[in-house]
């Protein structure tokens, strides 16, 4: 799906040449990638706490089942 865009070139470039990219496709596909990456680890923070654990429960014992 083409899109318009108006990205800064600069930023552009840099981010091309950091990334080692060929294309200026390239860099704007990883950077979508890494946001939304990002996004959902933010999600798994916000469990921190709120998770309740069996204290009978051995993830040992589990591991050796066969």
């Amino acid at each position: 799906m083409p899109t318009n865009l108006d990205i800064d070139n600069e930023l552009l470039v840099r981010a091309q040449k950091v990334g080692k990219n060929k294309t200026k496709k390239e860099p704007v596909t990883q950077a979508l990638i890494e946001y939304i990456e990002r996004r959902e680890q933010k999600k798994i923070t916000e469990l921190f706490g709120k998770i309740e654990y069996d204290p009978e429960y051995s993830y040992k014992d589990h591991r050796n089942r066969t």
